[in-house]
């Protein structure tokens, strides 16, 4: 199965199945001499482990993540980084009715369509369970990047077209949600403060391109605004440029629509966006669908889901995010001759 790496020089490979014996993920190109351990990665994956609330499936994993390769005496040795989840609580027989039969609103149909085989039980590498493997893995590049002085920051800012910061009538949505067996879509929004300008390139690897894409590599991502986003198709170029000005001896902007991005290319702002997410497909209500064998039938499913996706996938839009900016930056590296001579050049000196 071919799409399963990320990136150009940090890579990363994420490997395994919802109800495998494990999930993991391995990066290769991560500069030797970080400080990493596990407690790096675990407040990352405890964010986005199941059953932490009334908004996340009911299924425990306690998503703890084993360093297998690549650290000797808490430091990176630049050697690939193997990094293993392992699934504990999985109840594939959950899944049983679903052999043969396809979900609405799954991949269920177009992984059969390309590959003439399925993993029914969960979703198998469709499943939202791989995108642990990627938190872990961003973690890692998160601690590299703050070395630099890059953060990253996310929310969720609305379920069901409601403000997250509205949390009675949230509740209250989701109560009524569970009761009928449906789910909802939801927002966040992610930022990234200290990324400096100069980073993305001006074609084909766009900067904001590369986020677009992590993020449409998240299930059930269907939209991702950056800076004003649709908005922008609204607006009079007056109103939507950033007029340019100095502060503190630095070139800033006094507004921020474009995002922190300009031609593809950082431009030392913060970096805004905004991630749409449709509902859980997986819901209790009954639902017409065909079999592998082409006969028509109703489905409902049951098992463990989330009524609603953001509150879990906040986390993986700052793992994705992460990821793109590691490999970015560390591409941006070549960029200049005078910083390539000046390297070496202190390193004979």
């Amino acid at each position: 199965m071919s799409g399963s790496v990320f990136g150009t020089i940090f890579t990363v490979t994420t490997w395994g199945e919802s109800h495998g014996r494990a999930i993991g993920a391995v990066i290769d190109g991560c500069p030797a001499g970080l400080p990493l351990d596990e407690s790096d990665i675990a407040p990352y994956t405890e964010r986005r482990r199941p059953g932490r609330s009334a908004l996340s499936t009911k299924r425990r994993e306690d998503d703890r993540t084993e360093i297998l390769s690549g650290v000797f005496d808490g430091k990176t040795t630049g050697a690939p980084i193997s990094l293993l989840i392992r699934n504990s609580d999985q109840h594939s027989s959950d899944y049983d009715a679903l052999l043969g039969v396809y979900r609405p609103g799954h991949a269920d149909y177009t992984f059969d369509a390309k590959y003439g085989i399925r993993d029914h039980r969960g979703g198998g590498r469709s499943s939202a369970r791989e995108t642990a493997a990627r938190v872990a893995a961003g973690a890692v590049a998160a601690k590299l990047l703050r070395m630099t002085g890059v953060t990253f920051e996310s929310r969720v800012t609305a379920i069901g077209g409601i403000p997250f910061s509205d949390t009675e009538a949230v509740s209250a949505l989701i109560a009524d949600l569970r009761e009928k067996g449906d789910s909802v879509g939801s927002e966040v929004e992610c930022v990234i403060r200290g990324v400096p300008a100069g980073i993305g390139d001006p074609v084909f690897n766009k900067l904001d391109a590369r986020l677009a894409g992590a993020m449409f590599s998240i299930g059930a991502v269907k939209a991702v605004d950056i800076g004003d986003g649709r908005q922008a198709s609204k607006e009079n170029g007056s109103s939507h440029n950033d007029p340019f000005c100095m502060e503190n001896g630095r070139i800033t902007k006094k507004t921020n629509h474009a995002g922190g991005i300009l031609g593809g290319i950082s431009d030392g702002s913060d970096i805004n966006l905004h991630v749409f997410f449709k509902p859980t497909p997986s819901i209790s209500l009954l639902q017409h669908t065909v079999r592998s064998d082409g006969t028509e039938t109703g489905l409902e499913i049951h098992g463990r889901h989330d009524p609603v996706i953001a509150p879990r996938a906040a986390v993986v839009t700052e793992g994705m995010a992460a990821l793109v900016l590691a490999d970015s930056m560390l591409i941006n590296m070549t960029a200049r001759a005078d910083s390539f001579i000046q390297f070496y050049a202190d390193r004979s000196s």
